[in-house]
């Protein structure tokens, strides 16, 4: 797509880009112009009712992410491993390999230290504490974000994770 100086692309008139949910590159083009090409976040949702994984999975991709599930911390850290994510959405009970085990994973190695790792979780909020110090970078209980009823809250808390992150990396 062609794009104006400012930035815009013929394309932003018919889709309203989502707020956060993509890296914008510009790509020089003739005539002093350029091409705006997006590349979509990539989000690991972690999460063993498949349910849950599912909905969250479809509020995410309707707003504009890739995203990849995983139904243990096994699978997770496989993904995890072969195409580092943007973020982490990540459950704490699993099976195989335990979410606080797949956290402690995740921070000691280098390439996925840094990720953000969102915990969503049915514990009680006393755990928070305890999973920001062992490398969480934000905790939110399920029933809090009434996940069931509105898939569309994890999205805001996603764009405001991903939000800070992408801050302070600048």
């Amino acid at each position: 797509m062609e794009a104006w100086a400012f930035g815009r692309t013929l394309e932003d008139d018919w889709n309203p880009p989502h707020a956060f949910s993509s890296s914008t590159y510009k790509v020089p083009a003739r005539f002093g112009r350029y091409i705006v090409v997006r590349k979509p976040m990539n989000i690991l949702l972690v999460d063993d009712s498949r349910f849950m994984r599912m909905t969250n999975e479809r509020a995410l991709q309707r707003a504009g992410y890739t995203v990849v599930g995983a139904a243990d911390g096994e699978e997770a850290l496989k993904f995890a491993r072969e195409k580092v994510p943007d973020l982490i959405v990540l459950d704490m009970m699993l099976p195989k390999l335990s979410g606080p085990e797949v956290l402690k994973v995740l921070r000691a190695e280098a390439p996925t230290a840094k990720v953000p790792v969102m915990v969503l979780t049915s514990l009680p909020q006393s755990n928070e504490g305890k999973l920001k110090q062992e490398g969480a970078t934000e905790y939110f209980q399920k029933s809090t974000l009434a996940l069931d009823k509105s898939p569309d809250r994890l999205v805001l808390a996603v764009q405001k994770l991903l939000t800070k992150s992408m801050a302070a990396a600048k």
